[in-house]
């Protein structure tokens, strides 16, 4: 699954969602936490934004597995992490503290991993798909209940710039698989 001339060095897949997940439908949480579980399942480690919602039960879904999860954050310590911010603690073995507010969060977010899934979410989330687009970065739609899928699909057709790296797929075991092999095509051999 992982480079076969440096096993130690883990894939890091980023899942991007909503922080706020009142618009995102009934099922949108539970699907995160599968995501969380089957990139664990992958021997992979989960990046987030270090926030609630979405990536909030992704990382609880990775650490039902026993897996890594870590988050960067906004802020520049712990203390404005939690009071300033709002965000929380649980759930992530490492926190790194940015700095850079939500806009530099979400490029060293994006670049420090090797693919990014996309679940229900608003303008953050969007920022975070156009960055890893434009980094050519492998990246899995999580299909559902919400729209930021069909955003995310308008966005790519009418932008005209062909499809870059990016799959669709509302079965998280199967989206982790697919972005698995893709990632396992671009790693050093």
């Amino acid at each position: 699954m992982n480079n076969k001339r440096h096993p130690h060095l883990k894939i890091k897949i980023c899942v991007s969602g909503a922080a706020e997940t009142a618009h995102c439908g009934p099922d949108a949480l539970e699907k995160a936490k599968e995501l969380g579980r089957e990139i664990v399942r992958h021997n992979a480690v989960l990046i987030s934004g270090a926030t609630t919602g979405f990536p909030l039960w992704a990382a609880m879904g990775a650490k039902e597995e026993d897996g890594i999860s870590i988050g960067l954050s906004p802020a520049s310590s712990e203390k404005e992490h939690v009071k300033d911010f709002k965000l929380p603690l649980e759930y992530l073995d490492l926190i790194i503290f940015t700095g850079f507010g939500y806009s530099g969060r979400n490029l060293l977010l994006t670049r420090s991993s090797d693919a990014i899934i996309v679940g229900c979410g608003r303008m953050g989330t969007i920022n975070e798909f156009t960055v890893a687009f434009e980094d050519n970065k492998p990246i899995g739609i999580l299909q559902g209940s919400w729209q930021t899928d069909e955003l995310v699909e308008k966005i790519i057709q009418e932008t005209h710039r062909g499809g870059g790296k990016v799959i669709f797929d509302s079965d998280p075991k199967k989206l982790v698989s697919r972005l698995i092999e893709i990632i396992n095509k671009e790693k050093l051999r």
